[in-house]
């Protein structure tokens, strides 16, 4: 993963955290409200963040491009992994509400 010291903390963590298999640590960076979007679906809770990861494969992530918007940070990423069309360029991962301590709404689109 390539990151830059501009990015915040819990987005770096997000990325460091996601391509391992132990999970734990990755759900403690959401907030028990948080709300995840991928791929049309919306995830609301822990709970339901939970099963969705538990149904997508582990990728690993080569991040392009770190933009601060006026709706949050996105970050643009390559993604490597056992899924049909490895290697995916060009998606973007909008972290549009999270603070220090928490994720609140991701969405994930290209």
């Amino acid at each position: 993963m390539t990151s830059t010291t501009s990015t915040p903390e819990i987005i770096r963590r997000y990325f460091e955290y996601a391509s391992r298999p132990d999970a734990e640590a990755y759900f403690g960076l959401f907030a028990d409200d948080a709300v995840v979007e991928d791929e049309g679906k919306v995830y609301r809770g822990i709970a339901e963040i939970r099963r969705w990861r538990r149904e997508v494969p582990l990728v690993s992530y080569e991040i392009t491009d770190v933009e601060e918007t006026p709706a949050g940070t996105v970050v643009t990423a390559t993604i490597t992994g056992d899924f049909p069309g490895s290697p995916f360029a060009g998606l973007r991962f909008r972290f549009e509400e999270y603070e220090d301590a928490a994720i609140r709404r991701l969405r994930i689109a290209p």
